[in-house]
């Protein structure tokens, strides 16, 4: 079966290296899984998630005339595509609008009231500037 953008094949690692990980497909290709499509969290070191002779299930996201193959072991991933928020914005939506601009204001003013306390603190304080003599 040719390889198509969209499906999903198993394959084998093949290479790792610092920007992401070879693997080998049906028909002899070998296409590459970009260390952003390894897994949904931050990916620090590949080798944590996969490892040479690892069979992998990934996902075709592009072919190009050139031979070259975008893979995706992330998006392969049962559930792949239903990202949840994190909880603090689901509780967001439970709020109405007043609530959010109110929480908004509020917020809003307290960092501005720590930038003046700031920027005043860097300039001596208040009432500090050159007097003439």
């Amino acid at each position: 079966m040719p390889l198509q953008v969209g499906s999903i094949v198993e394959g084998v690692v093949t290479g790792i290296t610092n920007f992401g990980a070879f693997v080998a497909l049906p028909e002899g290709k070998t296409g590459l899984v970009h260390i952003s499509e390894i897994a949904d969290a931050y990916v620090r070191d590949i080798k944590d998630y996969v490892k040479e002779n690892d069979r992998v299930k990934v996902k075709v996201l592009s072919l190009d005339e050139k031979g070259k193959i975008a893979l995706s072991i992330r998006q392969a991933q049962p559930g792949a595509g239903t990202q949840r928020k994190p909880a603090e914005f689901r509780r967001m939506d439970r709020l109405s609008f007043e609530d959010k601009l109110s929480r908004y204001m509020k917020e809003s003013d307290e960092r501005l009231q720590d930038l003046k306390k700031s920027t005043d603190s860097k300039r001596g304080g208040r009432g500090a500037g050159r007097r003439n003599a």
